[in-house]
């Protein structure tokens, strides 16, 4: 019997492309026999699934899973690489299940399962990335997917009191604030939470549009173009969707929380669109 080392996992890695610990499985298996390892691997799909990896993957979908009592939920994409094996019913299963699977654990391995997806397929499958949401204190998790699946919204939503996250006018602002992120998709909260860099970049975007006028004018125009940009990529500043952009966000909040005698604060959110992670 070889002696099964690293270096013999790294050569069977190389022939067949396999992760570490599968290719040491089999080398446990076949007792440390190279070529029986890679004949152990081929009959379990893993060798050929492990060729396609480098295919490009630029479709899929977003998918989610909140826990009963929306406390906890998950966001994830995964992607293949046709329209048509995203619309597969085993592709789509897999891919609830991995949302289902991350909420309750965020540690949890796919690899087995993907690996005989891709054989059934014929594509490359990759779980491209995943956010979990777990409230801190009181309030909620909501999601939302839109567009065939090809975009999706996680929010965690806060508020003063405990009963608070129990009230239907809560649950419906929280629902209405993941549609509004789904279709303005804005970038932050709130605009301190601006990258001060992007700021100052449109700053002086803003500058050159206006060179040659007098630094006064200049300033206010700037100061305008900022404000803009302001209601168009903070959350809280935007127009509402749902009330045709009639009040901001923020108004709207103030208000359903008076309705509610507590405090409300959009705490947090992501925003996933098929392909928009993917390296080019």
């Amino acid at each position: 019997m070889a002696e099964i080392n690293a270096a013999l996992v790294g050569r069977l890695r190389e022939m067949t492309n396999v992760g570490l610990m599968e290719c040491k499985k089999a080398l446990l298996e076949t007792q440390g026999d190279l070529e029986k390892a890679v004949d152990v691997l081929r009959k379990k799909g893993v060798a050929s699934a492990a060729k396609r990896a480098s295919r490009a993957v630029k479709e899929g979908v977003i998918v989610q899973w909140v826990q009963p009592g929306g406390r906890v939920g998950v966001l994830a994409e995964v992607n293949c690489e046709t329209d048509f094996v995203a619309k597969n019913e085993k592709f789509r299963a897999f891919a609830e299940e991995v949302a289902r699977t991350l909420a309750a654990d965020p540690r949890a391995e796919f690899e087995a399962a993907r690996t005989q997806l891709v054989t059934q397929t014929g594509e490359n499958i990759k779980i491209t990335r995943f956010e979990r949401m777990e409230v801190q204190g009181n309030g909620l998790v909501a999601a939302y997917i839109h567009m065939g699946a090809k975009v999706g919204v996680l929010v965690e939503v806060g508020a003063g009191q405990e009963a608070t996250a129990g009230h239907d006018d809560f649950k419906q602002l929280v629902k209405d604030i993941t549609l509004q992120i789904a279709a303005a998709n804005p970038l932050t909260v709130r605009r301190d939470q601006i990258d001060p860099q992007v700021i100052e970049k449109e700053k002086e975007i803003a500058r050159e549009q206006v060179k040659g006028k007098p630094a006064a004018v200049i300033d206010k125009i700037v100061g305008g173009k900022l404000e803009k940009y302001y209601q168009t990529f903070c959350l809280l500043e935007q127009g509402f969707v749902k009330k045709n952009s009639e009040v901001s966000v923020i108004d709207h909040v103030q208000s359903v929380a008076k309705q509610l005698g507590d405090t409300v604060e959009i705490r947090r959110f992501v925003r996933f669109q098929v392909g928009e992670a993917l390296p080019g």
